[in-house]
């Protein structure tokens, strides 16, 4: 499966050169350097066999075929040169398993949800030479993209959006979902009751947390060596809003799934000004090491008491066995090969049966804005409801400043 670290993703060929640049340039993790535009690309200096490389390895990326990397790059061939090779020379030349073959030809089907067609950053015009603090500058020229004070810019945020959307009569369920509630074995087993209302704020403020990993970023250790001490879970999200993605088992196919598309869409996040985390239940240090930062390339945060996994099944764990819950579940089988069909890998260690979820805050103490219940096993919060929530926290954030200014300000 793709993995959200830098030094995976460029692997052993022409763009491992260009790691120190583009840890000076900002460009460090993946999800955002798979968004580089051709400007951004001139701005350091990228060779054309550099951005072939760049072009090539996002493209396996999203089909999860990364392990052809070396070989395709150093072929020297474009990627629309690649994809016009029969089959018998992808197999011949590049030892590419029939499976593999059908998936990287067929330019429609990716393993992760693509950025929106519309989503792309600007090129950086810069008149003065970027220092290495420009992780910072970044985040400042991807948030300005989508700055409300230019009509282009709104635009710009709208379409994106818009991309998001549930088509099909989907109907927005509000601030608290989950998956239908569905009779399993002909009706003999009825699902686990969920709650219908969003969980109390004062359940989670509170919750003791302890930081296991930081942010990814290039040439970071794999994991914090000193752990960091418990805090108030509220210290999370006390400046910016946050997601906060509770992982039922970091070792389940499903949940490395659900992490994987929510973390591709980063950039989205971070022009949102939102931050993301996700939350365990359980610590195992093998399991941290496996899941960071392959499918998720954010903080990853221990809830000793499962505080939050509690607030998900109002004040209990909402928990479900494994026999009717997964085998006697079509739901949940089909949860299962939709995360199959990613190539990812799966363990069984840990306990697995705890249910999890999703959960958007505001910043400071303005509450729970979404809330996401596991109900069947591997069920994900729609990915459009997630965003549509949290523009809705920028632009109410915009309106409290625009509120807040004097009229000299606004003139």
């Amino acid at each position: 499966m793709a993995s959200f670290s830098i030094e995976d993703f460029v692997g052993d060929g022409v763009l491992k050169e260009l790691i120190p640049k583009l840890l000076e340039e900002g460009w460090d993790d993946v999800p955002t350097l798979k968004i580089m535009n051709p400007e951004d690309m001139d701005a350091i200096n990228m060779t054309q066999y550099q951005k072939d490389a760049l072009e090539i390895r996002t493209y396996l990326h999203d089909r999860a075929l990364m392990q052809y990397g070396d070989k395709l790059e150093a072929s020297r061939k474009s990627l629309p040169e690649l994809l016009n090779l029969s089959t018998e020379d992808l197999s011949s030349q590049f030892g590419m398993r029939r499976g593999h073959i059908a998936r990287f030809t067929d330019r429609n089907n990716k393993c992760t949800d693509p950025l929106p067609k519309s989503y792309g950053l600007p090129a950086r015009k810069l008149t003065v030479t970027p220092s290495r603090s420009n992780t910072i500058y970044k985040m400042q020229t991807i948030r300005k993209s989508f700055c409300r004070s230019s009509t282009n810019n709104d635009r710009s945020l709208e379409e994106s959006l818009a991309d998001f959307k549930i088509k099909d009569g989907y109907r927005f369920k509000g601030i608290v979902a989950a998956g239908p509630a569905e009779p399993r074995a002909c009706g003999c087993i009825q699902p686990p009751p969920v709650v219908d209302n969003v969980a109390p704020y004062s359940a989670i403020e509170n919750i003791s947390v302890q930081r296991l990993t930081p942010e990814y970023k290039i040439g970071m250790e794999r994991l914090v060596k000193t752990k960091t001490p418990p805090m108030k879970a509220s210290e999370l999200w006390r400046d910016k809003p946050a997601v906060l993605l509770c992982i039922r088992r970091p070792g389940c196919i499903m949940c490395r799934a659900e992490a994987h598309q929510l973390y591709a869409k980063k950039p989205i996040f971070d022009a949102l000004g939102i931050q993301m985390f996700a939350v365990l239940h359980e610590h195992i240090e093998s399991e941290i090491k496996d899941f960071w930062p392959r499918y998720w390339g954010g903080v990853v945060v221990f809830d000793r008491t499962m505080g939050f996994f509690k607030a998900l099944g109002g004040g209990k764990l909402l928990k479900d066995k494994f026999l009717s819950g997964f085998v006697f579940n079509p739901r949940a089988i089909a949860n299962y090969k939709r995360a199959k069909s990613m190539g990812i890998e799966q363990n069984f260690k840990g306990e697995g049966e705890i249910k999890g979820g999703l959960f958007i805050v505001g910043p400071g103490g303005t509450g729970i804005a979404y809330q996401f219940i596991e109900r069947n096993f591997g069920d994900w919060a729609p990915v459009a409801e997630v965003v549509e929530i949290c523009a809705r926290l920028k632009n109410q954030q915009q309106d409290e400043g625009d509120s807040s200014r004097s009229p000299q300000e606004h003139k």
